[in-house]
């Protein structure tokens, strides 16, 4: 039976994220678990009469790569790979893995090499994306790995990434654009602001945001969505933060992060488990050490900590701060190989915009107003 859920997704991708046109060259790119969602996308987008081109891989090859590859393969960028990022219109990310784990055991270091490698494409696929020449999308597919490591079934966690995708509305795209039209509020409100202090238990952190725009993200660059980001001033962060959430990447877990900034570069940091891979992390490059991005979470929907960051950081009453590479539209200029989210409940915290206290314990504060709230 078709899942009429995977079809009002595939439509909204097409159609509302990544506003799909006749002629456009279209990456759907995803494992094979993805597979009903990316035979959607690819009927959807021909009937738009777009050319979609379907990358998909197998799970468990790229930890083969990774273990097997010599110094030279690690450091190759596929050719195919930097004509999609020089010339297609557009490009969904199908996140669909098996088994998010699967990479605990691969050497950081190798990783890192591989990171560094990609280094230039992925930089030139954000200028693309900044220009407007690239749209971008990032989307979940539900699968027993991700469902596992939310402690949750597949069926109740397919419910949480739907719902939280707003695919269980009449009309999707009329839902994303009341999102839209709530957080531009709030976006107008810091758009005029210098500098933001973040206060909750272990936490004090001040963030110079002048010069910045903030960006309204209403499920244009990632499904589910609900956030409202900037890149903070790279030598204008001060003070230390507490991540009450676990971090999880690369197939391993970090837990109880703690940072201490000084003129925006991170100059301590510890963890309880995986400290080792955290420093591993801070010294990728210079970059790595300065913080990328500051967000507000907004989706009144995502009420569960999965243990992903795609999926944790839009959940409303968080935070979430980025190391390493920042984002060129806002005006950010770190550089680096990578962009690593980590998340804050701020449930019992509190957000200062030039001194105005205008967020508390999750909740805006005057005259601002989340996105409609579930029944």
């Amino acid at each position: 039976m078709t899942d009429r859920r995977i079809d009002k997704l595939a439509e909204l991708i097409v159609d509302y994220s990544l506003d799909v046109q006749s002629g456009n060259l279209f990456e759907i790119n995803g494992t094979l678990l993805a597979t009903p969602l990316v035979e959607k996308i690819f009927e959807v987008a021909l009937l738009r009469g777009a050319h979609p081109y379907i990358s998909s891989t197998i799970p468990g090859l790229e930890e083969q790569f990774l273990a097997l590859a010599d110094e030279e393969q690690l450091q190759h960028v596929s050719v195919i790979e930097q004509l999609v990022v020089n010339q297609f219109d557009a490009r969904i990310h199908l996140m669909s893995a098996e088994n998010t784990k699967a990479l605990s055991q691969v050497d950081p270091g190798r990783q890192v090499m591989r990171n560094l490698a990609h280094n230039e494409i992925w930089q030139k696929s954000k200028g693309r994306r900044a220009r407007g020449e690239l749209r971008e999308c990032y989307a979940l597919f539900p699968t027993d790995g991700y469902a596992q490591d939310a402690d949750m079934s597949l069926r109740a966690f397919e419910n949480l990434v739907y719902r939280a995708s707003l695919v269980y509305e009449a009309d999707p795209v009329a839902a994303w654009n009341e999102v839209h039209r709530c957080q531009q509020e709030l976006v107008d409100f810091l758009d005029l602001k210098e500098t933001l202090r973040v206060v909750a238990a272990e936490t004090d952190i001040t963030l110079s945001v002048s010069g910045r725009v903030f960006v309204n993200c209403s499920g244009k660059i990632n499904l589910p969505d609900g956030e409202v980001f900037t890149s903070p001033v790279e030598d204008g962060v001060d003070g230390h933060i507490r991540f009450t959430y676990p971090i999880v990447t690369r197939g391993r877990q970090i837990e109880d992060v703690r940072l201490w900034f000084e003129n925006g570069r991170v100059v301590k940091a510890t963890a309880e488990k995986n400290e080792v891979f955290l420093h591993q992390m801070l010294d990728t490059d210079q970059g790595a050490r300065y913080l990328g991005e500051f967000a507000i979470g907004t989706n009144p929907y995502m009420v569960h900590f999965t243990k992903n960051a795609h999926l944790d950081e839009k959940i409303g009453g968080t935070i979430h701060l980025a190391l390493g590479n920042s984002f060129p539209e806002v005006g950010g200029r770190n550089q680096s190989a990578i962009h690593w989210d980590m998340v804050c409940d701020l449930r019992n915290g509190e957000i200062y915009a030039d001194g105005q206290l205008f967020y508390r314990a999750g909740e805006l504060l005057g005259d601002l107003s989340w996105p409609f709230r579930p029944e």
